[in-house]
């Protein structure tokens, strides 16, 4: 099975394809959210969700406090909406530096104190701006750069250890009430 992804009618060397060989390693089947590190400034930050079906970049606060950014935020309070419809009011957003694979973005974050299970989440905004293409089967984004197609793989261990957290964490809220 071939997934390609083309912007010309003809196809070029730096059109967007995904492979069986893009699978090579993958604990198979699976099931698992597209997770990555990425550069922040001058961190890496691990467990970031790619999710295409945010309308919001989101950062954890308490990622945002270690990280000694407290002087940069821009208070704006904005109400966000989940899948079940709950929502969670923002400390604020701020715009951070983020690198992947040498490719900078000036990155509007919204600022979230809550039980977040990620660090970042990685939304439709900077998705489309760096023109990434992600697949979940295959556990890897790619996108276009100057110097042609460039990829980040997703931490698939971080990923399942990530579930099993949330799933013992929603267990013990369980048996608490």
């Amino acid at each position: 099975m071939i997934v390609s992804i083309t912007h010309s009618k003809r196809l070029r060397e730096d059109d967007i394809t995904f492979t069986e060989e893009n699978a090579d390693g993958l604990l198979l089947p699976h099931n698992d959210a597209l997770v990555i590190s990425l550069n922040v400034l001058y961190f890496k930050i691990k467990c970031v969700l790619v999710d295409p079906g945010s309308s919001a970049n989101i950062i954890k606060w308490r990622v945002y406090e270690q990280a000694k950014l407290t002087g940069s935020i821009i208070l704006a309070t904005k109400f966000l909406a989940g899948f079940n419809l709950a929502s969670v009011t923002t400390k604020g957003e701020i715009l951070l530096l983020t690198n992947a694979e040498e490719v900078m973005k000036t990155t509007l974050f919204e600022v979230v104190d809550g039980d977040m299970g990620y660090n970042i989440i990685l939304g439709r905004p900077w998705l489309h701006e760096m023109k990434v293409v992600p697949s979940t089967y295959h556990q890897l984004l790619k996108f276009p750069t100057p110097k042609g197609i460039k990829q980040i793989r997703g931490d698939q261990p971080a990923t399942r250890e990530m579930s099993a957290i949330l799933v013992s964490i929603s267990k013990g809220k369980e048996h608490a009430s």
